[in-house]
């Protein structure tokens, strides 16, 4: 076929129910994509840069980007009311594959929009699909194990510390197996989001200064009784308020700025934005089913002649460590890391790989929710996150 991109290396069959189009980013990762495949049905499509955001772009401009007119020229549909037939697509799996990093989610998102924007049959019909590449790679002995992502991997290393290790809690309660992979497990979760939350530019003392002071529950955070009190802790522990106010469109919040008397002086605003972030909340859960363990002294068995641990910090660093003694653990930053073999028996092989099917079950919902995530108006955008920032674990539409 003449008209077909260079860019595409395309499969051996034609029957479009027996072929698959990996969309790959970046040309490292196609070259892996390309030696690992099997040529009989799977073509790859290699696309460089981010893919033009089609929720904000009018149709010539969209039609002039060379990446977008490279991915309907290898699909074979055409595209627009007067082009576009869905039964010249020339493959039934349409997969994206990207890296399992934020740039990858930010392109793969871009592609989902595209998709269902221009060929939303595509999705209708069960043809597309996101590929699902590991994030670790982690070698025990002779085993040889792929993890998909961090959450996975921690569950590994906390099944290794819960067959292995013992702690003692106050020289009174021992802690092994499951009950051992749980609190680790809530520490895991604690400093996570405690990170999170440092990045947003509050001081991790700060964070967990208001974790540990009784606060389980956001309402909390408008009771003035209770705000009085933070403010005096605040400055006992060394903290400086000031621009003490409750905002008029933060739903009743106080809002203030803190001054970090440590650790380099920073200051930093805090209002509604905090106090309703789901970082938070995951944060005030954990904080709650760690409530026992503040103050506590551990040991762990066999390590440094019973030393006594106070830090969670430490303790947790302590033990996953231990957890990954004797491994050798390699983190993939790209799929291009892959070599070819590697790619094909994690993300291509149809007998081992995972796939998720994009699915739109309510396709109205679906249109409305990528209007407001993609498109140009930043009010309804903040609005919808704001509303439901609280519902989503992770957002990976």
């Amino acid at each position: 076929d003449l008209s077909l991109p260079g860019k595409l290396a395309d499969c051996q069959e034609r029957d479009p129910a027996r072929s698959e189009v990996f969309i790959v980013e970046g040309d490292s990762a196609g070259g892996s994509a390309k030696q690992g495949r099997d040529r009989r049905f799977q073509a790859i499509l290699p696309l460089r840069g981010k893919i033009l955001n089609v929720e904000k772009s009018r149709f010539d401009k969209m039609m002039s980007s060379e990446e977008i007119r490279t991915l309907i020229a290898a699909l074979g549909t055409g595209i627009g009311d007067k082009e576009y037939n869905i039964d010249r697509l020339r493959y039934q799996k349409v997969i994206i594959m990207t890296d399992a990093d934020v740039d990858g989610a930010h392109i793969r998102t871009l592609l989902l929009t595209f998709f269902f924007r221009q060929m939303p049959e595509l999705i209708e019909k069960g043809y597309l699909y996101i590929a699902q590449p590991p994030l670790y790679r982690v070698v025990d002995g002779k085993k040889e194990v792929y993890v998909k992502n961090e959450e996975a991997f921690n569950q590994f290393i906390l099944d290794r510390i819960a067959q292995k290790e013992t702690v003692s809690v106050d020289d009174t309660k021992e802690f092994s197996g499951k009950k051992l992979s749980s609190l680790v497990d809530n520490l895991i979760r604690y400093y996570e989001n405690i990170a999170r939350l440092s990045k947003k530019g509050y001081s991790a003392r700060f964070i967990e200064f208001l974790v540990s002071c009784g606060a389980h529950d956001r309402s909390v955070f408008k009771d003035r009784e209770f705000m009085d009190r933070i403010f005096s802790c605040l400055e006992e522990e060394g903290f400086k308020v000031g621009d003490i106010g409750v905002s008029e469109d933060g739903h009743g919040y106080y809002e203030f700025t803190v001054y970090e008397t440590r650790n380099g002086g920073q200051s930093f605003n805090v209002d509604w934005g905090m106090f309703t972030s789901p970082e938070l909340k995951r944060l005030m859960n954990v904080s709650r089913q760690l409530e026992p363990f503040r103050g506590a002294r551990f040991r762990i068995d066999g390590e440094g002649e019973g030393k006594v641990i106070t830090s969670w910090s430490e303790l947790l660093e302590l033990l996953m460590n231990k957890g990954k003694r004797g491994l050798t653990i390699q983190r993939y930053k790209g799929l291009g890391e892959m070599n070819p073999a590697q790619l094909w028996e994690t993300t291509m092989d149809p007998e081992k790989r995972t796939l998720l099917k994009v699915r739109i079950e309510d396709v109205v919902e679906a249109d409305e929710i990528f209007s407001i995530l993609m498109g140009d108006k930043v009010e309804p955008r903040r609005e919808f996150i704001h509303s439901n920032a609280l519902e989503v674990e992770e957002l990976d539409i």
